[in-house]
């Protein structure tokens, strides 16, 4: 069996406050968690940890008490007015809590102007010792692998730039394992699994897209994504966030159950029982 780091994605178990989460991951045997600290979108839920000494401070407690960790941080979303100071006080927080990673979404679809806005944020991250972790998703500005791969090229490959890979972007933005394969080691810090309907030759709308990425999700093995495939052509190892929202099944159980089963079908399916 393979060793790497499992971690609790925010999507997973979505209503639990930032303390509350790390203690479900370590109960349930996660190494850390991922933090929506940011709103993905304006009224959208997050965990309350910037400009919130309270709450930092028990998650701090807990992190020392479990020594589970915090793995990385959502979300930081680069549109065409990106002003990487907004965005400081959030790095700040990352750099306290001994946060590796942010994940960053890219909206603006001015390619030059992208690459400029995403290089200066690499460079406010750097001396925090994060990176930026550009995910790939079909309905936004960066669309496949090669489009994040060539975002991260146009900003120079700053030393801590990186492209994440989620199972469900990779199944539907029409990326291929050539295309994973092909993905520099250096820019490969965690990768995200879940699962979903692969139905050969289906056109997804934006909507359908949306709403599976945020709302129903499977778990691993449920589905028909090749995520022992995709896996194979990552590097071997390479930790993963367990990342499964669906909001059905989420409401039917205890949080600390979902993340459990969630945490099951992940290992059964990536690092199988020799």
């Amino acid at each position: 069996m393979t060793t790497r780091a499992w971690s609790l994605a925010y999507l997973t178990t979505p209503t639990l406050r930032a303390a509350e989460m790390l203690r479900t991951a370590h109960a349930i045997g996660y190494g850390f968690v991922g933090l929506r600290i940011a709103a993905n979108l304006p009224g959208t839920p997050y965990q309350a940890l910037v400009d919130a000494p309270a709450e930092l401070a028990e998650l701090k407690a807990v992190m020392a008490d479990t020594g589970t960790g915090v793995f990385d941080l959502e979300i930081i979303r680069i549109g065409e007015r990106f002003d990487v100071t907004a965005h400081l006080p959030m790095l700040d927080v990352g750099q306290a809590i001994g946060a590796r990673a942010v994940l960053v979404a890219a909206d603006d679809t001015d390619t030059a102007r992208l690459a400029d806005s995403y290089a200066r944020l690499c460079e406010a991250m750097a001396p925090r010792g994060l990176t930026a972790d550009l995910e790939f998703m079909p309905w936004t500005a960066v669309k496949t692998a090669r489009e994040a791969l060539a975002v991260v090229r146009a900003a120079g490959h700053p030393s801590n730039a990186g492209v994440l890979v989620d199972a469900l972007h990779y199944a539907r933005s029409g990326t291929t394992l050539a295309d994973i394969a092909a993905l520099p080691r250096d820019l490969l810090h965690y990768a995200q699994a879940c699962d979903a309907p692969a139905p050969p030759g289906h056109r997804f709308t934006d909507d359908e897209l949306v709403h599976t990425a945020r709302s129903e999700r499977l778990m691993p093995g449920e589905g028909g994504i090749d995520l022992r495939g995709l896996f194979g052509a990552l590097p071997a190892g390479l930790p993963v966030s367990v990342e499964i929202p669906h909001l059905q099944r989420q409401a039917a159980l205890p949080p600390i159950e979902f993340a459990r089963q969630a945490l099951a079908a992940a290992r059964a399916v990536l690092d199988p029982p020799a």
